[in-house]
């Protein structure tokens, strides 16, 4: 997928943009604060429906406006034209539409572009929660698996349900309870089989990937751990019902899954240096990127990269900037505050390219 132009108003800092772009790489210079990635949330955005740092929509409307809208105009690998357009007035809902016409789910729209995006942020894979290793799975799955997004979303729809009834004095019928833990079951397992079949294909493409980048310094690996692997769900979330009623939410799950992150054998976040993290978090996300390049209908995603090189040694970036050079990736989008990082990525790739220059959320083509 190739994203032609875009058009922006009222999105964070940027009040108005119309930019062309090349087909394979564009690069954004600028200081911090001045709107680089503000214009690649809002790529993110005609992706997954929503930014890439808050559920929130009325929070990325410029802050003394009532609105905004963004829209893209794509290619498919095929040549054929594809529009998009969100967008939302204070007050009311968003609205989503793919060439003039309305979606009534979004969920029916993940998967059409499928994009990665790297910024510094990930770094919240490797020090955060299980939360965020687990929405790294759903995303990716996300964007080649229509079954598995209606699974979880019917799996947190029940857990919701379910922990409501957990909390209600007095206990409630337990056939009621049994109702959504079956549910529960039954889309957990859905959801269990598919981050296992994903991690057992994913992990040596990431492997190899990070062996590039590092100079094959270090050894890495990735360990799904789930309920789902200790029998049958069902009897797994209604096993220690009683406990769950007295802390007043589910303690077994799905819900629970998390990816470990291992470096020559040992955790991740409590081994590895800022430059190994740093690394690690590049690996898992060009990773996903050819993980979803075979997998995703045949459509290369787009790729956001977003001051990727800080806290990197200079062999490091020179095997980021080999890899991202060649012909497997498709339009890339880079952002950074050195122009001489992009020089030496341009220089490499030989590629079509265009430069744009970013000041207080205004873009000129250099």
């Amino acid at each position: 997928m190739i994203l032609s132009q875009l058009s922006i108003i009222n999105y964070r800092n940027i009040r108005a943009a119309n930019l062309s772009f090349s087909p394979n790489v564009n690069c954004l210079i600028g200081h911090n604060g001045e709107g680089k990635t503000n214009l690649l949330d809002a790529i993110y955005y005609l992706s997954f429906c929503h930014s890439s740092f808050t559920n929130i929509d009325s929070q990325v409307i410029t802050h003394d406006q009532d609105f905004f809208v963004i829209e893209g105009n794509y290619l498919t690998e095929s040549g054929e034209a594809e529009s998009v357009y969100a967008g939302m007035k204070r007050g009311t809902r968003k609205h989503f539409r793919r060439n003039k016409k309305e979606y009534k789910k979004f969920s029916e729209h993940i998967g059409l572009i499928p994009l990665i995006f790297v910024s510094p942020s990930d770094s919240i894979l490797v020090d955060g929660g299980g939360e965020e290793r687990r929405k790294l799975m759903d995303m990716v799955i996300a964007q080649y698996d229509k079954r598995y997004l209606e699974a979880l979303n019917a799996y947190n729809k029940a857990l919701q349900q379910r922990n409501a009834l957990l909390k209600m004095e007095p206990a409630v019928d337990p056939a009621l309870m049994e109702i959504w833990e079956a549910e529960m079951a039954q889309k957990g397992t859905v959801v269990y089989e598919r981050r296992s079949a994903f991690v057992d294909e994913f992990v040596p493409v990431f492997q190899q990937i990070y062996q590039k980048i590092s100079g094959e310094k270090e050894t890495v690996s990735l360990r799904y751990v789930s309920h789902g692997q200790r029998g049958d769900l069902l009897d797994v979330i209604q096993r220690d019902r009683l406990k769950d009623l007295a802390v007043g939410y589910s303690l077994h799950g799905v819900h629970r899954d998390d990816l470990e992150m291992l470096i020559n054998g040992y955790p991740m976040k409590r081994e590895g240096s800022q430059g190994q993290t740093k690394t690690y978090v590049m690996a898992l996300k060009l990773a996903q990127f050819d993980f979803l390049r075979r997998t995703s209908s045949q459509t290369t995603p787009l790729l956001l990269l977003d001051d990727i090189f800080d806290k990197l040694d200079s062999r490091r970036v020179e095997h980021i900037v080999d890899l991202v050079s060649g012909g497997s990736f498709g339009q890339i989008f880079i952002t950074d505050t050195n122009r001489d990082h992009l020089d030496e990525i341009l220089s490499h790739s030989g590629k079509d390219y265009r430069m744009f220059n970013v000041e207080k959320g205004e873009f000129a083509e250099i």
